[in-house]
């Protein structure tokens, strides 16, 4: 007991003893780290992965940063016994940790936004998310997709729907966030992020469009997973997007007095953002007909009747009966008429070939061979290649 008694008061004393360090400035800040995070969380992972950043860029850290302290007894010229100081990452060169930044995933970004609230402003920025939007989202966006963005975060705002909103937001965060970090006290332990979320950033609209429970227009190729009837078109539905599955949903537009069709597991490929503002129930006012030449490769607007959307359908300007086909005494783009074909279609059927106006088109046809809308020219091999890669394994009737 003795011994015991005398050992307990040898290290109190020792343990005063120590000359203790004041605690650094950026200790406040990981106060707002709730005991869950750290519970998951290592910052062995974190220091590897910033290791790795700086070494496989070749980032190179200033000087100054491996500042090194001597011992107050040391000589001036005795710089082995020197330590190094530990440095914070937000201590880091603006340049040097906004290069970080940029390097990591949407979920590294909003694993770091959970740190403390200096990485949570610089992670919760357009400017770091503009990049990742164009990079997944680019593709299927478009003027509309984000006109309908303004008009929902308008509608949530005026229906004092924003709680309920950074709600949804934050579960849509969940599924980003790595390490199973979200748990049943996530509400109470993260309150003050959830608070400072902006919701109208382009963080916001990301994780809505990865959650899927926003729909957004674009326009897929081949409607319906290849309906024989759909071959080469291009038609307008509202998509949601299934994270799970890295595919989507459609829901296309009512077909006169027909229910919306759905259809699911549309991929990637098969999408792409409207090229033309304009609703698939207007017509689009065509404003390249002077200029068409055959060989020219062109997308019309067709439906079946007045109570349809029309669809984008892909075709080329032919030559008109009265001529050979000869380069040297071709004059088919000085005539008043346009001949379109459609290839896909085997010769002598009703939906082959067509002719239009140049000077005066408008919506053209009849309840049995369907309505010929707007024509737009395709100036890009991106577009003309997009339709060839879809092109039917055999011709159809």
């Amino acid at each position: 007991m003795l011994f015991f008694l005398i050992t307990c008061v040898s290290f109190i004393l020792f343990y005063n003893s120590l000359p203790l360090k004041p605690l650094p400035h950026w200790a406040c800040e990981i106060r707002l780290v709730s005991l869950w995070f750290w519970k998951d969380l290592s910052f062995l992972p974190l220091a590897n992965f910033l290791k790795t950043i700086l070494s496989g860029h070749s980032i190179q850290v200033p000087p100054k940063m491996s500042m090194k302290k001597r011992s107050p007894s040391s000589k001036v010229d005795n710089f082995d016994e020197a330590t190094t100081e530990e440095i914070c990452l937000l201590d880091l060169p603006e340049l040097v940790l906004d290069s970080i930044l940029e390097r990591l995933p949407p979920d590294g970004l909003c694993s770091m936004a959970g740190v403390c609230g200096g990485l949570r402003d610089r992670c919760t920025s357009d400017r770091l998310w503009e990049r990742h939007m164009k990079r997944k989202w680019g593709q299927v966006i478009g003027p509309a997709a984000h006109r309908e963005w303004q008009w929902h975060m308008v509608s949530r705002k005026e229906s004092g729907f924003e709680r309920s909103q950074r709600r949804g937001l934050m579960r849509s965060l969940s599924r980003l966030w790595p390490f199973s970090l979200m748990r049943s006290n996530f509400d109470t332990t993260a309150k003050e992020m959830k608070s400072s979320l902006p919701v109208d950033s382009i963080m916001t609209w990301y994780l809505a469009l990865e959650s899927g429970k926003f729909w957004f227009p674009a326009q897929v190729y081949n409607r319906e997973n290849g309906h024989v009837g759909f071959m080469l078109s291009c038609y307008d539905a509202e998509l949601s997007y299934d994270s799970r599955t890295d595919t989507f949903q459609a829901r296309y537009p009512p077909h006169g007095r027909r229910a919306a069709a759905v259809e699911n597991g549309v991929t990637w490929d098969r999408l792409r953002a409207p090229p033309i503002d304009t609703s698939p129930h207007d017509l689009h006012i065509s404003d390249c007909l002077n200029e068409l030449r055959p060989g020219d490769h062109i997308e019309i607007q067709w439906r079946r009747n007045k109570e349809f959307p029309y669809g984008w359908w892909y075709g080329v300007v032919g030559h008109l009966e009265s001529c050979d086909g000869s380069d040297n005494y071709c004059r088919c783009h000085e005539s008043d008429t346009v001949a379109l074909e459609f290839n896909q279609y085997t010769p002598g059927s009703r939906w082959r070939q067509t002719t239009v106006h140049r000077k005066d088109h408008r919506e053209e046809g009849n309840e049995a061979d369907g309505f010929y809308g707007g024509i737009r020219k395709l100036h890009t091999n991106d577009e003309i290649s997009m339709w060839r890669q879809l092109w039917p394994a055999e011709i159809l009737e």
